[in-house]
């Protein structure tokens, strides 16, 4: 780079690397607004924290009496937040910073192998990995119980309650199922535990992907020139949205005994976006976003989100609830809003995409 001159270029001699690293590495742009860049710390953490505690608190407060569509609404709609999260708000970013014809992809090792698409797969495959080890473990350390019929009831009545609202025939159906649940209780309470940990071991990776992202978006709000009018406003929608997915999601869990954990999770993900621009303002006039190795850092961290939300948002949430869950509703109205609302939530969040 030091005998690259951009007033005299030859294309025919010129290197890939140096005209790429010469367009796309810039120094610090920072510009001021300080006030405004404070007041963005308080207003995300209040409303991303909001979003995220609130499904968690309606399902514990009844006397709120919330409609169940709002619970659906919010749940499927989370979903395809997280969806399109995973494609256009992490995978194209990688690809923007270290994929091919990239100043970073075209430098050194970088240039010889896809590294981003490897980075991807790695994180797909260890997830995979992890997931098939915790449900390895929670079968033998509980075992497969043989009253499966139970056991469907007691996810029905945890994570459908829709049968509040569904015809008489089917109520009678549930709560005949519910007797069932209660003596399969009395002979083994270890059903809930179970489910508890089947489900919160994929909770967890969904969430740590999604705190790997905010904790880039955050420095780079933080530090941003003359792109902070048009991101600040864009991050607000988009870390609520992400917030209601993950809240919707978390409510859907049999915390039982863990009844610290889910305020825990809820304040994880609230304060690491706000914690993140604290700490890029702190570095304000030092930290460069448009550096080669801070290139290098975002597009490494923006692939293993996206791998972590790919197999997450596919597996985790569309397979399981839409095409391999027992319990899914029979009722086609239902089954059209909550698909509805899935694409209403991928469809929002990639429009944000043009923007953050």
């Amino acid at each position: 780079m030091s005998t690259f001159d951009p007033t005299n270029v030859n294309l025919n001699t010129a290197r890939t690397e140096d005209v790429l690293c010469y367009l796309e590495v810039s120094s610090n742009d920072y510009n001021g607004n300080l006030g405004a860049r404070i007041s963005s710390i308080f207003v995300i953490l209040l409303v991303s924290s909001a979003f995220t505690v609130f499904p968690v608190v309606s399902k514990r407060m009844t006397r709120w009496k919330i409609p169940f569509g709002v619970y659906i609404f919010a749940r499927y709609f989370g979903t395809g937040v997280i969806v399109a999260t995973a494609f256009i708000h992490l995978l194209d970013p990688a690809y923007k910073r270290i994929g091919p014809k990239t100043c970073v992809g075209e430098s050194g090792y970088w240039a010889e192998y896809s590294w981003c698409a490897a980075i991807v797969l790695a994180s797909i495959v260890v997830i995979f990995l992890l997931d098939l080890a915790a449900e390895i473990y929670v079968e033998r350390k509980y075992g497969v119980h043989k009253n499966e019929e139970a056991t469907n009831a007691f996810i029905q009545h945890e994570h459908h309650p829709e049968v509040q609202s569904a015809p008489e025939s089917e109520k009678a159906m549930h709560i005949s199922n519910e007797k069932r649940t209660d003596t399969f209780f009395s002979e083994d309470g270890d059903i809930a535990e179970r489910s508890f940990r089947q489900q919160i071991a994929a909770f967890l990776l969904l969430e740590f992907g999604i705190i790997f992202h905010s904790v880039i978006i955050g420095l780079n709000l933080g530090v941003t020139g003359s792109e902070f009018s048009t991101l600040y406003p864009v991050l607000v929608f988009h870390q609520s949205f992400e917030g209601l997915g993950i809240g919707a999601r978390m409510s859907a869990i049999p915390f039982g005994e863990h009844t610290w954990l889910p305020w825990f999770l809820c304040a994880a993900y609230g304060l690491t976006t706000p914690i993140s621009i604290a700490i890029g303002l702190g570095v304000r006039t030092t930290y460069e976003p448009g550096s080669k190795v801070s290139l290098i850092i975002q597009g490494v961290l923006n692939a293993v989100s996206a791998g972590i939300l790919i197999y997450s948002g596919l597996v985790e949430l569309l397979a399981r609830d839409f095409l391999f869950d027992p319990c899914r509703t029979k009722r086609r109205s239902r089954l059209l809003f909550m698909v509805t609302c899935t694409l209403l939530g991928a469809g929002i969040m990639a429009l944000i995409g043009k923007w953050a």
